[in-house]
This record gives C-alpha cells, sequence and structure tokens, in this order.
C-alpha cells in the first residue's frame, strides 16, 4: 500500500513537472521591428521577453528580426518576413540543453524593467576610480572580476575626453612592457595567447593619447585564470556549447550571459561586441550591452 501511494505521488511530481516545463513554448530574447504575436484571435506586437505558447503565431516584419529560445534550450533566430506557427518552430527546434535557459533566464531578469529600475533608484554607488583620468578603460577595476577565461579580448574606452590617435601599453607584473599597439580607433582586440603574453598570468593594461602620455587611464588588470579555475569554467561551459557552436549574433549574446553569470566580465563584453558586430542593426543587443556595463559599474 505505501508503494503505491509513494508511486502516485512520484507520478503526479512528474506531471506536474512536464505541464510546468511546457507553459511555455519560447521566449523573445531579441526583437527588431514591427513584429506581431496572434494569442488567440487578436494580433499584437511583439515584446522582447514575451513567452510563446505552442498555439501562437507570429509575424515577422520585412527586414526584421526575432531571437527565440525554446524552452527545452533551443536558440533560434528568424530573419525571413512572414507568418510563423509557434508548434511548427517547437518541431523545428527539437530538444537542445535545458541548462542553457539558466543564462537566458538570468539575461531576460538582468534586462528588465523592473532590474533597470532598481539599478537606477540605487543609493550609494560605487563611483569608478577612473572617473578622474582622462579615458575611462571599460574593463573591471584592480582585483574585481578581471578573470579572463578566453584567450581573445576586447580592450575598448571612452576617449571622449582626450582624442587619439592613442597607444594601448601592456605590461607585466614587474612592469616591463610587452607590447604597445597604436590606434587611431576607441578599441582593440587581444590575442593573450600569442607568445608575447603566453608565459604571463597577470597583464596590466592602460591606454594614453600618443600626443600626450599623461593624458590617460588607470592601469587595470587581466587576469588568466588558473587551471583549476579555467577547468570548472570549461565543464559549465560544455552543458550549452552543443547549442552555441554556430557563430550567431543570438549565441554570442547567451554566452555574454554566462560570462557574466560566472563573473568573466571581460569574456562577456568580448561575446557582446561579437554579437553586436554580427547583428548590428538589432537594437536588443546594444541596449543589453549597455545595461551589463552600466550595472558592472564599466561606464559611468
Amino acid at each position: 500500500m505505501k508503494n503505491k501511494a509513494l508511486a502516485l505521488i512520484l507520478a503526479l511530481f512528474t506531471f506536474t513537472s512536464i505541464g510546468l516545463a511546457q507553459d511555455y513554448a519560447f521566449k523573445v530574447l531579441a526583437n527588431k521591428g514591427n513584429n506581431e504575436v496572434k494569442s488567440g484571435e487578436s494580433w499584437q506586437p511583439l515584446k522582447t521577453g514575451a513567452s510563446l505558447s505552442k498555439t501562437d503565431e507570429v509575424k515577422l516584419a520585412d527586414n526584421a528580426y526575432i531571437a527565440l529560445v525554446s524552452s527545452t534550450g533551443k536558440p533560434m533566430e528568424l530573419k525571413q518576413a512572414g507568418s510563423y506557427k509557434v508548434s511548427d518552430l517547437q518541431n523545428k527546434a527539437g530538444a537542445g540543453s535545458s541548462v542553457l535557459n539558466k543564462y537566458t533566464d538570468f539575461i531576460l531578469s538582468s534586462n528588465s524593467a523592473e532590474a533597470k529600475k532598481n539599478r537606477l533608484s540605487a543609493t550609494g554607488a560605487v563611483h569608478r576610480a577612473t572617473e578622474t583620468a582622462a579615458i575611462d578603460l571599460i574593463l573591471p577595476d584592480k582585483n574585481q572580476h578581471s578573470g579572463i577565461y578566453n584567450d581573445q579580448a576586447v580592450i575598448k574606452w571612452d576617449g571622449s575626453k582626450a582624442s587619439g590617435p592613442y597607444v594601448v601599453t601592456f605590461r607585466n607584473m614587474f612592469d616591463d612592457v610587452l607590447a604597445k599597439v597604436e590606434t587611431p580607433e576607441t578599441t582593440i582586440n587581444v590575442n593573450f595567447g600569442d607568445a608575447k603574453f603566453a608565459a604571463e598570468t597577470a597583464i596590466l593594461v592602460e591606454v594614453a593619447t600618443k600626443a600626450d602620455a599623461k593624458q590617460g587611464s588607470d592601469q587595470h588588470l587581466i587576469k588568466k585564470l588558473a587551471t583549476p579555475e579555467k577547468q570548472k569554467v570549461k565543464t559549465s561551459l560544455s552543458e550549452i556549447m552543443g547549442e552555441v557552436q554556430e557563430e550567431t549574433a543570438l549565441n554570442n549574446f547567451i554566452l555574454a550571459g554566462f560570462f557574466e553569470n560566472n563573473n568573466l566580465l571581460i569574456d562577456a563584453i568580448a561575446a557582446y561586441e561579437e554579437a553586436i558586430q554580427l547583428a548590428p542593426d538589432v537594437p536588443s543587443y546594444k541596449e543589453a550591452y549597455d545595461e551589463f556595463l552600466l550595472r558592472n559599474n564599466l561606464k559611468k
């Protein structure tokens, strides 16, 4: 009798779990254009963050874009104008990695209206030390989330108070110069797997104008993860990597959420930059990137 009761409880739990898992078919992570969703009989404007039921239908306008992630953890981009039944999209998506939804939910909650309201109303906000510097380097402050998982990084700065060309200087912890890069832009891509950086576990970076070295940024630390830390991140990343291997704006957006969730802000910056490069006309990615910089005190 006890076994039957236990079996009934387990069956009810399983049924409830399945029902909860199927409350929605997709969530909208990014959206561009006058797109619409039909729930029931009427069409309504489609909004970023919306949940789509399998009985819904979406209409993609001309030159528009929708980024979706299924309840089973499968990313999907819609770029071709037309109407799509969500049930058909669900069948096309198939099974994915349910772990992926942890990061998509993190992205949506971090960019929600409530999250933005809380950030704007917060008191006693931390002021970055770089506020007095002529150049504001968009990197974490010293010893705070300065770790990096990937070799590739984007070094970016606000040069509104100091015009270029600029000189980016990389040093080791003994203050020896490892490399200097001159550029008229306010961003450079760096490969920390390159021979000149390969032996270093910690690198200091600063930016100054070529005309006046005193017109520059504070020094910031970039620290390669130690092997145990890197392996831990690699293990977590492997749980979703099968779904985000393709080089798309949406996949990089999801990776940005993964890296931020793991306090790897430098990797998140690179992922956001790649997402915007792949979809420069989708405002959702630019808005999310800006919000990311603000909530992590990387931008004033």
